[in-house]
This record gives structure tokens, sequence and C-alpha cells, in this order.
């Protein structure tokens, strides 16, 4: 397994700083869309609240009890999500998890500022931890779009 020396490497002060400045901590009255997502090997949960017009993230809040690292990927995500679609979302998901798992180039722009958590790859149990809030924001707008063509 990793060294000591990795896992200080891991918390690195940049990352400290994300969890310590999450955007969009507050909750949002009537939101179009709620999901509350757990990593199962850690506990850590994200619940994500969002509106969308005109396809595009419009309004979101989010409550992160996470690790250093899942608040890190939520204080990235949150900076960057207003103003996405659905593809944008999707496609910012499977990049992430592209590059924890097979070493693959950090996410487009808006989201290439989790190119911090590279460090990462090498401790796949904080994998489900990271992409939490992607995945739960990708939730809801797959929720509202089944409300919408439903």
């Amino acid at each position: 397994m990793s060294s000591e020396n990795d896992l200080i490497k891991l918390y690195s002060s940049r990352i400290l700083a994300l969890a310590a400045d999450i955007p969009h901590l507050d909750r949002l009255d009537a939101p179009d869309a709620t999901v509350k997502k757990r990593a199962p090997l850690c506990g850590s949960t994200v619940t994500v609240d969002l509106r969308l017009s005109d396809g595009k993230i419009s309004e979101y809040g989010q409550d992160v009890k996470a690790c250093a690292l899942g608040q890190a990927s939520a204080s990235v995500v949150g900076a960057a999500v207003l103003g996405c679609t659905i593809d944008d979302i999707e496609q910012a998901r499977n990049q992430l998890k592209l590059m924890l798992t097979n070493d693959g180039p950090i996410p487009d722009a808006p989201f290439d500022g989790l190119e911090v958590l590279i460090p990462a790859r090498a401790f796949k149990n904080r994998h489900a931890s990271i992409l939490l809030t992607l995945e739960a924001t990708l939730e809801a707008m797959q929720q509202i779009s089944r409300k919408n063509y439903a």
C-alpha cells in the first residue's frame, strides 16, 4: 500500500484550503430535485439541491459531510456547476472517474480544478467520496429530466 509520505502528500494545503471553502452550502427552498448520496466504505454523504432553467443549473445547494477529499471535490464542483447541462455533469463525472481509476487526463474545464485530486489515485477507498458530489448532481438532473419527459 502507499507510504505515510504519500498520505501526507494526499492532504496537500490546496486540498485542505478547498475543503475549508466549499461554495453553495446553503440548501435550496423548493428545489427541482434533491439527491443524497453516501459512500458506503467511508460513510461520507453529500446532499445536492438544484434548480434548472433552460436545461442548465441555475441554482445549486449542497450539504457535505465528507472527508477532506470529498469536501475538496465538492468545493471544485460547487464553484463550476452553475450554467452546466446534464451532458456537462455526466462528462465531468466520467472524466473524474477515469482520472482516478485509469490514470486518465484531468476533467475538462470548468472542472479542471479536480486535478488537485490526482494524488488520490493510489487510495481506491477514497474514490467514492471524491465522486459523490458529481454523482448526486447528475442523479438530480436525471430526475428532473424524467419528470419533464414523463
